[in-house]
């Protein structure tokens, strides 16, 4: 893709001396100056770019002409110095030209699900939750259990966490899906492996004025909780199921003694779903132009595979495959998540640039 800089620089240069001008409507004066603030950061790093590859231009020749080796090392040395400062502001110019989605920087619900394979299927649910917990707490992120519905073998039917911390969404949106599991279970005396999944859903944290609830529009029931939780637990009906009549999402929340403190958290996952279908809406009418496909949270979607006799996982969305599932399984996600994290970045290059103008 080729950008026209100096039509750029004459863009900026116009927008400049039309809002100089007294008699501007403030419609316009606010759209150009909308306009000028995504467009000057771009045009200032762009400039800064320019400037060190002149500065690296003269050091190669330099460093080519010089016959003193000490010289010739320094002038190495600001080489590589320069590259590094041009790779950096280069993704920096990325960044602001193709910027990510406005969710990436939020909190999000993670919800792990059961699938196919009965109690191995739970067990699994059991090792992600552990995974992905690991991986929140390597990152210096915040991790609590928003609801569990534990089997007897010491798995998990359903479990919900909320991870909080700056970019979670941007990290982990790509895990929603099916995951698979491939290994020979406690019960299995054959030695045959079996195949068992997991879905993901991973919701980011809606903020109060992402999503507007009429409480006219929820149905909300109580009941007594069961599993873990003190000696307490059983004896209320302090667990709360919330449904959205008008589009039938249902949260339920059972983790806190109190009524009222489970309510006002199933009410945050229920905005936090209804953001997260808003979300895929938009991308499914994207995906007609950038065929863009990651963090759809679309559960049909196969994410990966877990091998465990092979120590062996495979991520489809990108046809990675790694020899340390042992690793990835105690958190060490990043060899997959930063991948698809380039991947992304990638896509959102194939843009074009006057649809950054003119958004």
């Amino acid at each position: 893709m080729t950008i026209s800089w100096d039509q750029l620089r004459k863009r900026q240069q116009d927008i400049t001396q039309q809002l100089l001008q007294a008699d501007l409507d403030t419609a316009k004066r606010l759209e150009l100056q909308k306009e000028l603030s995504r467009l000057d950061p771009v045009v200032d790093k762009y400039n800064e770019i320019d400037k060190l590859e002149k500065q690296l231009a003269e050091a190669k020749t330099q460093a080519e002409s010089t016959q003193d080796p000490e010289m010739s090392e320094l002038f190495e040395l600001e080489i590589q110095e320069l590259s590094d400062k041009i790779a950096q502001n280069q993704t920096e110019l990325d960044e602001l030209m193709f910027p990510p989605s406005e969710h990436d920087d939020r909190s999000v619900y993670l919800e792990i699900r059961a699938g196919t394979g009965g109690q191995e299927a739970s067990l699994f649910c059991a090792d992600l939750l552990k995974m992905y917990t690991n991986y929140a707490l390597n990152k210096g992120w915040q991790v609590s259990l928003e609801s569990e519905s534990p089997t007897e073998v010491g798995g998990y039917r359903e479990v919900v966490l909320h991870i909080k911390g700056r970019g979670v969404y941007g990290h982990l949106k790509y895990e929603s899906g099916v995951h698979r599991v491939q290994r020979v279970p406690t019960t299995e005396t054959s030695g045959r492996i079996h195949t068992s999944t997991a879905t993901v859903a991973v919701l980011p944290e809606a903020k109060p004025v992402d999503v507007t609830i009429n409480p006219s529009d929820l149905r909300i029931d109580v009941f007594r909780a069961s599993g873990s939780g003190g000696q307490h637990v059983n004896t209320t009906d302090s667990a709360v199921r919330i449904t959205h009549v008008p589009t039938g999402v249902v949260v339920s929340c059972q983790d806190e003694r109190s009524q009222h403190k489970n309510k006002a958290k199933a009410l945050k996952q229920l905005q936090s779903r209804i953001l997260m279908a808003q979300i895929q809406k938009e991308q499914q009418e994207m995906s007609q132009k950038r065929k863009e496909q990651v963090g759809t949270g679309q559960r049909a979607e196969k994410v990966r595979t877990y091998n465990y006799p092979q120590n062996r996982v495979t991520d489809h969305q990108i046809n990675l495959t790694l020899k340390k599932l042992d690793r990835v399984m105690d958190g060490e996600l990043d060899d997959i998540i930063e991948p698809l994290r380039d991947r992304e970045r990638e896509m959102r290059k194939t843009q074009s640039f006057m649809g950054f103008l003119g958004s």
